[in-house]
């Protein structure tokens, strides 16, 4: 089994900063790439930001500039640096992982956080 275990969130005024981590556990061989999704009240649930086993990063228009996402191999950790914090920033965040849980098999499964609040307020 593997588990992604979400941090970080909390209530911060617009122009300010938080710091998410995600750190996965379990049975793992690999994990090909980590990213961050977040969905607003009323809103399907939008990418955020992805890093690539390659280091590979993909943001979404909206965070460019303002949020970094990075991760720590040795403890299969990622992280979003959010800084000059938005109020439409204000979401449930969500990270997600596609993990290749066996050396003897290629196949890739894909996991989910069960999320941390991230409200900005004026």
């Amino acid at each position: 089994q593997v588990q992604l275990v979400e941090s970080g969130g909390g209530l911060v005024q617009a122009g300010g900063s938080l710091r998410l981590s995600c750190a996965a556990s379990g049975s793992i061989f690999s994990i090909n790439a980590m990213g961050w999704y977040r969905q607003a009240p009323g809103k399907q649930r939008e990418l955020v930001a992805t890093l690539s086993s390659g280091d590979n990063t993909n943001y979404a228009d909206s965070v460019k500039g303002r949020f970094t996402i990075s991760r720590d191999n040795a403890k299969n950790t990622v992280y979003l640096q959010m800084n000059s914090l938005k109020r439409e920033d204000t979401a449930v965040y969500y990270c997600n992982a596609r993990i290749q849980r066996y050396s003897w098999s290629s196949v890739e499964f894909n996991y989910w956080g069960q999320g941390t609040q991230v409200t900005v307020s004026s």
